[in-house]
């Protein structure tokens, strides 16, 4: 009885079937293809700004789908405080800092990372080569008889394979991969330019408390001063009998109460001087920024900041890059319950000896599919799958928690421009004022119509209201960086949205 041959024509045909039905079938990618989830309720306009204007630009009843716009260049803008120190300082800090440096280093690990996993879309073609010599056991079964063959042989055998493989990625396994791993890489990316702009406001934070405190200095300096000639008087006076010994040591206690404050605010300087030399990469002890008082005033903040702008702070783009890539796990958790299907090759040379090794007769070869299907994991992939959609869910609270502390660090700042105006404004006055008061109460004083308590009192109003002061000057400029930092580096009227 003959046994049935198959057409060979229709063995191809098949198999021209077979393939372009994988062809097709690996177009496929199972998994929630990723759209942008809603942010948040977006206002018309900052709350905290004095004569905002209302627009209906950016207003929405809803949540507003966010398009982060991190890459968008912030420029140098510390300069619109007009210090050229300070924009020394932000330079050797761009190029020294260490914790950038980290940053630059994790994102090269993230873009390596993504090769790594890109890579999968390609076919693996490795050559390798071996040599065996062995000897065969004389009872070994016998491939014709099945009994033992009753003799050994000792033989080489070179081997010379060049190998492929290749995963068909019909469920889209190796490419939801890749999107999830350039997400992460997109996320390092804003991760680096959040610390860099971290960075850079820290250096202007620092430097203007600093220059705060040098002009606390020079008030506590040119107080001494006064003081200093105020107790001479004093003691010229009283050794004429104008006055009194309590008049002497009311006004020794005002120098030494003044002279007391100076190493304070010394220790200060000095740590925020040490503080900043950390950020520019530089030893704390050979490190030193020149002794001078304010003299930037706050720059002019524009009202009714547009809210699209906290589009452009990337650490709101590594939260929402970082849904990406939860979102494409998912995918891949998903196609680890389908089968996997493998195409591999063979092809080489293998002989006795070196001699006929790359003989044409001593070639070989061998290709074909492999299929691998999950059937008993122990509640693995289920596990895997429930693990990347909790990921998920993790990811999008914290970009939408991302977005509400933005909002809520623009509002404080830009609240904190008008009031610390106002206050600044109202101390500013009540300086005049006191010193005129000190001014009178001093010509009373050698008039001899008043004790030195009188001018105790108004010398001690002036020095408090000149530290208040100094102090506001600071804490505005302060409040000008960290509002240019919640805005994610500067701002621009005409950006579009």
């Amino acid at each position: 009885m003959t046994r049935p041959t198959c057409c060979p024509l229709a063995v191809n045909f098949c198999l021209a079937i077979s393939l372009a039905l994988l062809v097709f079938v690996a177009g496929c990618k199972v998994g929630p293809d990723y759209k942008r989830p809603e942010a948040t309720t977006i206002p018309p306009a900052y709350t905290g700004a004095t004569n905002v204007v209302a627009t209906d630009a950016g207003a929405t009843n809803g949540w507003k789908v966010a398009e982060p716009q991190a890459q968008i260049s912030k420029g140098n803008w510390w300069e619109i405080f007009g210090d050229t120190e300070l924009n020394e300082l932000e330079i050797q800090a761009s190029a020294a800092n260490q914790q950038l440096k980290v940053a630059v280093a994790r994102l090269a690990e993230a873009r390596a990372q993504m090769d790594v996993t890109r890579a999968g879309l390609f076919p693996n073609v490795s050559l390798s080569g071996s040599f065996v010599r062995q000897r065969d056991s004389a009872n070994a079964p016998s491939t014709i008889t099945g009994n033992a063959r009753g003799r050994s042989a000792t033989f080489d055998d070179f081997y010379v394979p060049l190998s492929l493989g290749y995963e068909l990625d019909v469920w889209g396994r190796v490419r939801r991969g890749v999107e999830s791993a350039r997400a992460q890489a997109q996320a390092s990316a804003d991760d680096l330019e959040t610390i860099k702009l971290m960075i850079q406001a820290e250096v202007a934070v620092d430097y203007f408390t600093l220059r705060a405190l040098d002009a606390q200095r020079e008030v506590l300096n040119s107080s001494i001063q006064v003081f200093t000639k105020s107790l001479q008087l004093t003691r010229n006076l009283r050794a004429g009998g104008a006055v009194s010994d309590l008049d002497v040591a009311q006004s020794l206690t005002v120098l030494k109460t003044t002279e007391a404050q100076l190493p304070a605010v010394t220790l200060q300087r000095a740590q925020f001087e040490h503080a900043i030399a950390l950020l520019v990469g530089q030893p704390a002890s050979t490190f030193h920024v020149s002794e001078h008082a304010l003299s930037a005033a706050p720059p002019l903040i524009p009202p009714g900041l547009p809210s699209a702008l906290l589009e452009r702070r990337p650490d709101i783009s590594a939260a929402e890059r970082r849904m990406a890539s939860a979102n494409a796990s998912i995918g891949v958790a998903k196609a680890a319950f389908f089968p996997t299907v493998q195409l591999n090759g063979l092809a080489g040379f293998e002989s006795l000896n070196t001699g006929t090794l790359f003989n044409w007769s001593s070639r070989l070869w061998a290709v074909g599919p492999s299929i691998t299907l999950p059937i008993f994991e122990g509640g693995k992939l289920r596990a895997g799958l429930r693990f990347a959609k909790a990921t998920y869910d993790e990811m999008v609270a914290s970009y939408r928690q991302s977005v509400l502390t933005a909002f809520s660090e623009v509002e404080d700042n830009v609240a904190a421009q008008t009031l610390l105006a106002n206050q600044y404004a109202a101390e500013s006055d009540a300086l005049v004022a006191a010193r005129k008061q000190l001014e009178i109460v001093n010509n009373q004083y050698r008039d001899g119509l008043i004790t030195y308590l009188e001018v105790a009192t108004a010398e001690s109003t002036v020095l408090n209201v000149e530290f208040s002061t100094t102090q506001l000057r600071g804490q505005q400029l302060v409040a000008a960086v960290t509002l240019v930092k919640a805005l994610g580096g500067g701002w621009q009227e005409t950006m579009k949205p």
